[in-house]
């Protein structure tokens, strides 16, 4: 035990009328909601690198976190690792997420870098069969070096591609070992700058055929989870060719994967993207690529990826619409790609972060399951494209220009205008919160 969050007790559910700032409201992990465990539904991780690897900076100043494992050194590595496992079991969530980067120290080789990296992952297995934490997912840190400043998949130089591949097998080979449930692809810096230095067909090609060789590699291995990408626009380069989740589609389908990857997606880039959260899941429910979210959100002022904890219940609702509508998680899940604000130092900061959003989450899960059991918002919906389940509405889709205008002609067809009802949708939601 370490003594970093001496004196923080275990969180556990103590029910609305609860005034314990350590305690969940709304949390119940053994609540039946919609026949599974809420804690099955939500299957919550901690993401490793926002929480333990963040040094607290921001464009405009340096670092404002100290903590005792910042060293750049293996015995560092494995404090933050205690620290971590003691976090997990404090909150009671029952994975984690992690990429290379965030758990062990930089080597002055690649092979350096790989021993270190197996050698946190075998400390790693230890404290999972210890505590019982999983590992939702793993992935590379393929954007923080300078050597991937151009890319990674995509970079100009070929030498960056065989560094990357053969990174991306470590953090799988990682991934497997600790019986991860699902591999992420999150391109940091696969994009560009300007076009003026940039042969775009030539990276797009490139960045197919690393896709192409990690689900080869994953058959090859016997991975048996998901691989997932995370859509991302403008962060940080100008233009990201995982812009969205239907660009992200149409690639799959470029490079014949679409059966093959699905997505992970993330509150903060949705709206990047200038979607919503629950637009981006609903693209993924309805090409069946839904996978997993990193849940986290924006500040709306600041037009910037400010990945805060999440609390607007009301946002949250209408996304677990969308999971629950998807059938829930298989192998994903709810990972808090979120981090403290720079002025928050403290530990009791970072447990109260993570409980405000697991709580929020339960929220914002439990009003959509309520939305979805009673059925008014889907009998709505179901009304309004009625005339489409008709004979006559079938048979459009199976006619042609001539004959549809023949018909049109014949039958005096003369559509008057239906109100959408948007507001009355609406209000019917804000019932459920």
């Amino acid at each position: 035990m370490t003594d970093f969050f001496k004196g923080i007790p275990a969180v556990t559910y103590e029910g609305l009328d609860s005034d314990n700032d350590y305690a969940f409201r709304h949390y119940n992990p053994d609540e039946v909601v919609m026949g599974k465990a809420m804690k099955d539904h939500l299957r919550f991780a901690a993401a490793y690198w926002h929480s333990f690897a963040w040094l607290g900076g921001d464009p405009f100043g340096g670092q404002t976190f100290d903590r005792p494992w910042f060293d750049d050194t293996m015995d560092a590595a494995r404090l933050k690792a205690d620290v971590a496992f003691e976090m997990f079991q404090i909150l009671g969530v029952p994975y984690f997420c992690f990429h290379d980067a965030d758990v062990r120290p930089e080597g002055d080789s690649f092979a350096q870098s790989t021993k270190n990296l197996e050698q946190i992952v075998d400390y790693f297995a230890e404290k999972m069969d210890a505590t019982g934490v999983k590992l939702l997912w793993g992935t590379a840190n393929l954007f923080s070096h300078k050597r991937f400043m151009s890319g990674a998949a995509t970079n100009p130089d070929p030498d960056v591609f065989a560094y990357s591949a053969a990174t991306i097998k470590t953090c799988m080979d990682a991934t497997m070992k600790l019986g991860g449930e699902n591999y992420v692809l999150w391109g940091g810096r696969e994009g560009y700058e300007t076009l003026l230095n940039t042969d775009m067909g030539r990276e797009r090609q490139q960045a197919g055929r690393m896709l192409q060789m990690v689900v080869d590699y994953k058959h090859k291995m016997g991975f048996k989870g998901a691989i997932l990408i995370e859509p991302k626009p403008q962060e940080p380069t100008k233009h990201q060719y995982d812009y969205d989740v239907a660009t992200v589609y149409g690639f799959l389908k470029d490079f014949g994967l679409e059966g093959e990857v699905q997505m992970n997606i993330e509150q903060g880039h949705a709206i990047l993207a200038g979607h919503s959260f629950e637009h981006e899941l609903a693209v993924a429910r309805e090409l069946g690529i839904f996978g997993s979210i990193d849940m986290n959100r924006n500040d709306y002022q600041s037009g910037w990826d400010t990945d805060q904890f999440p609390n607007n219940v009301p946002e949250m609702a209408l996304a677990y619409y969308e999971v629950l509508r998807a059938g829930g998680f298989t192998t994903g899940g709810t990972n808090f790609d979120a981090k403290l604000r720079r002025q928050s130092l403290d530990p009791e900061d970072l447990i109260l972060a993570h409980v405000g959003g697991m709580d929020a989450c339960a929220a914002g899960m439990k009003a959509a399951a309520a939305m979805l059991e009673d059925g008014k918002l889907e009998a709505a919906r179901n009304d309004r494209y009625a005339g489409w389940d008709t004979p006559d509405g079938r048979a459009l889709l199976n006619s042609d220009l001539h004959g549809i205008m023949q018909k049109v002609l014949a039958d005096g067809t003369d559509p008057q205008p239906r109100s959408g009802r948007q507001e009355r949708l609406e209000n019917l939601v804000n019932r459920y919160l």
